[in-house]
């Protein structure tokens, strides 16, 4: 009995001196992005930053190339993948090219884009290109340290947009409500 309460209090000890050993090792840190850097469909080439430090209220120019990679033409959006330190993440997109949200990529082709967008909010923002593919997902460029500075700039709140979401998602509840009232109760 002596013997196993010994052996126990010593694993116990063990155990405590280990997890404690654990918290002085150096520890690996990275900004989070997916495995999915590259889609298997469409490759980001060669994706450049018109800067990498910003006043607020300047732009950010960010180009490249898009090389499908598939034998049938694709659908998609570009957009700007961002992460920081702070929470505000804040861009506001100025123009794209190819113009408009949704455009065709033809099987085989390379197809040359430009996203501007102005900095809104100061911080140190880690910038990808976003390319969404329909029906397949989205997929980043390698993309670019970007460092903001200045003071914030504040957009109004579009309360109609707002109010307009509201009665959309309130009308949607109230039609699953209504036709399956067995997965409310």
């Amino acid at each position: 009995m002596m013997k196993s309460k010994t052996l126990f209090v010593t694993a116990l000890a063990a155990l405590m001196v280990l997890s404690m050993a654990f918290t002085f090792l150096p520890t690996a840190q990275g900004h989070g992005v997916q495995a999915q850097l590259q889609s298997r469909f469409v490759r980001i080439n060669d994706e450049t930053f018109s800067d990498q430090q910003l006043q607020t209220g300047q732009t950010l120019t960010v180009s490249g190339s898009l090389q499908s990679l598939v034998n049938r033409p694709l659908r998609a959006w570009l957009s700007l993948f961002s992460e920081s330190t702070n929470a505000g993440n804040r861009w506001e997109f100025i123009s794209r090219d190819p113009p408009g949200n949704i455009f065709d990529i033809p099987a085989q082709a390379v197809v040359p884009y430009k996203i501007v967008a102005k900095a809104l909010e100061p911080g140190v923002y880690h910038v990808h290109t976003q390319l969404n593919v329909e029906h397949i997902g989205p997929g980043l460029g390698p993309g670019q340290t970007v460092q903001v500075t200045g003071p914030a700039i504040l957009k109004p709140v579009p309360w109609g947009n707002v109010f307009y979401q509201m009665i959309v998602i309130g009308a949607g509840l109230g039609v699953t409500f209504a036709t399956r009232p067995w997965q409310v109760i």
